[in-house]
């Protein structure tokens, strides 16, 4: 009885090791047969490890020590360096969708199936190039959250925000790493498009009470938002349903990716918007008087 249980245990241990064999070799051959050769030696894009430790640790500062930190604290003006950081954003931005669109998107790449040049064409290294850029921007913005923390903003680090913010460094390194150009690059264009408009209201805004009482467009950006990862979401769909050279289990990543952030940016518009309007009967028949006449005057009264 014993020998039989001696082989028992025996075989469930070499089945143990073959599993584990297996995922080693598995992973190996995704992150050192399947990645783009161009990129595989940049900086910070070499392994895994540097963009996790990075995410993590971004993750236990906003949830817990920076909170932790600033709780006998009093908040921190920031004011110029808010100034500096969103106008540097907002020039990164455009010169993001400059170089998107100027690698391939204005001119010949395809917007039904663009599969990736993997090619030294300096067509195909400028765009690898602005990828990368993208990705070290998806980097930088995590400060945008060590600035909340600091300004003891907490109301500002939701769900939402933190997941956000983690997730698109993580999805940057997976396109430098692997697919540095092709269909997902129009994903960068449009994003960035966004953060230009976007970091110019927070560069208003940080100018003080004076400016921000004409702010009056903040939850329009949160529609671009949306409308955003719908086209996002349609554009990568396609891919699909056709022989476009693109690997499979991105595409699946991209969707999957996309329909999150759809549902959580839907989400919170429903939340801070839409309930906000429906609770007030008086703005709501203003708003739906409006729609009715044709009129936006009465909306451009609120």
């Amino acid at each position: 009885m014993n020998e039989y249980k001696a082989l028992i245990r025996g075989s469930a241990d070499r089945n143990e090791n073959d599993t584990m064999s297996g995922i080693l070799e598995w992973y190996r051959d995704v992150m050192y047969n399947k990645n783009d050769p161009r990129t595989s030696e940049w900086f910070l894009i070499s392994g895994p490890g540097p963009i996790v430790t990075i995410v993590v640790t971004y993750i236990y500062f906003s949830v817990w020590a920076g909170p932790k930190y600033m709780r006998d604290k009093k908040p921190y003006s920031l004011k110029t360096l808010l100034l500096v950081y969103n106008f540097t954003q907002v020039l990164a931005s455009i010169y993001l969708v400059y170089e998107g669109l100027m690698s391939g998107w204005l001119y010949n790449y395809s917007y039904t199936c663009q599969p990736v040049d993997y090619s030294e064409s300096p067509e195909a290294m400028r765009m690898a190039r602005a990828v990368y850029l993208y990705f070290i921007c998806k980097l930088v913005e995590l400060l945008d959250t060590v600035f909340f923390v600091l300004r003891k903003k907490q109301r500002q680090i939701s769900f939402l925000h933190v997941y956000h913010h983690a997730m698109m460094p993580m999805c940057g390194w997976i396109g430098v790493r692997f697919v540095a150009g092709g269909h997902p690059t129009l994903l960068g264009v449009i994003n960035s498009f966004i953060h230009i408009i976007m970091y110019s209201y927070y560069m208003l805004s940080a100018m003080g009470p004076e400016v921000q009482k004409y702010l009056w467009w903040k939850k329009h950006l949160t529609s671009m938002q949306i409308i955003q990862f719908c086209i996002i979401f349609v554009h990568n769909a396609q891919m699909m349903f056709n022989d476009c050279k693109f690997p499979k289990q991105l595409t699946v990543l991209l969707l999957l990716n996309a329909s999150a952030f759809l549902y959580m940016f839907g989400s919170f518009y429903v939340k801070n918007y839409m309930k906000n309007v429906s609770s007030n009967p008086q703005k709501l028949a203003k708003n739906v008087n409006a729609v009715a006449n044709g009129s936006s005057q009465a909306l451009k009264a609120e």
